[in-house]
Order: C-alpha cells, then sequence, then structure tokens
C-alpha cells in the first residue's frame, strides 16, 4: 500500500519562533505540566535558544501544510557520534492541535531525520509513567520499553520517575566511517 503524504512538516526551530512558541506554550500549560516546563517568556526562549547552538541539539516545529499552524514541537538532544551514534527526544504537542495524530507524523518525520539524514543508530524518549498520551505515541512509533529511571529529571519542583524507551535504526545500518569521532 503507498504511503500517505503527511499533513505535517518540519521547520528548524529560530528565534523569529519565539512569539508563537510561547504563545502555544503559556495555551498549552495544562497539556505539559508536569510531563515538562518549556520557556513561555521571550527570555525564557532566548535562553532555551542557545542550547541549539552547538549542533548537538536540533529543536524543530512541526507545522500543519494546510494551515502553516505549529501544531507540537520536538528536539532531537544531546547527540552523540563514534561508536554510540544516538541522542534524545523531546516532544511536545500544543493544545490547539493536540489529539488529531499531527505528534505522530510528525515524530515520524523526525525518525525519518535522525536516522537517514543525520544517521543515527538510536534514539530515547524518557517519559514520565503516568503521561499516557506520551507513552501511547512511543508505542504508536515502535519504541520500546527498557525500564524505569527513578528520579531522572527535575521538572515542574520535582524529581521525576521516567520510563526509558527506544529505538534503533531499521537494520541494516552501520555508521558512515567519516562521521566526526565525537
Amino acid at each position: 500500500m503507498p504511503e500517505m503524504p503527511s499533513r505535517v512538516e518540519l521547520h528548524p526551530l529560530t528565534l523569529s519562533d519565539q512569539d508563537e512558541f510561547c504563545s502555544l506554550v503559556r495555551a498549552s500549560a495544562e497539556l505539559h505540566l508536569p510531563w515538562m516546563q518549556l520557556p513561555a517568556t521571550a527570555d525564557d526562549f532566548q535562553a532555551w535558544m542557545r542550547r541549539f547552538d552547538d549542533g548537538t541539539d536540533l529543536g524543530f516545529l512541526i507545522r500543519v501544510r494546510e494551515t502553516g499552524a505549529a501544531a507540537g514541537m520536538v528536539n532531537i538532544n544531546s547527540i552523540i557520534r563514534g561508536r554510540y551514534q544516538g541522542a534524545s527526544l523531546g516532544y511536545a504537542a500544543f493544545a490547539p492541535s493536540a489529539g488529531r495524530g499531527y505528534m505522530t507524523e510528525g515524530l515520524t518525520a523526525v525518525l525519518r531525520h535522525a536516522f537517514d539524514d543525520l544517521r543515527l543508530h538510536r534514539l530515547e524518549a524518557n517519559i514520565q509513567p503516568a503521561n499516557e498520551a506520551s507513552l501511547a505515541l512511543a508505542r504508536r512509533l515502535g519504541f520500546r520499553y527498557e525500564g524505569l529511571s527513578p528520579a531522572y529529571l527535575y521538572i515542574d519542583g520535582a524529581w521525576r520517575d521516567h520510563e526509558r524507551w527506544a529505538i534503533t535504526a531499521p537494520a541494516p545500518w552501520t555508521p558512515d566511517p567519516s562521521l566526526p569521532k565525537r
């Protein structure tokens, strides 16, 4: 069966996205807490964006093709090269577009980009055990459960347990020997 065209596209996150991003984060506060904290003010957004300066973290907006609206965001965090060729993912839907499948399509595009273009081998998603929507998304995309990390991240005023979910590039895949040995 032919693959359906995606309703979304990835856009690299830039400083020019600040007002839209912060507005959507504020509108999505109930959806995000206690699962994650994203920058909701201009100062916080600008400080947060500095994490992308060295290329070991990449940020994307998932935009609906038809309207251009931002449906969510995805970060590929802590890219490690060499023998590991992996990274972790952070992602969040924005409330106005939540529940419509845009995150499934957007994360599918991120996985394709990470495995095909960035030539990564492994991606992890660390998810709080009670975050049922995020767990369902990870399962739907083929991530496998690898264990519990107690008190893993400090979010919303507390150290929170997270389940570790991972997915690896489809076989056969081997690292390009010309990749940097970071």
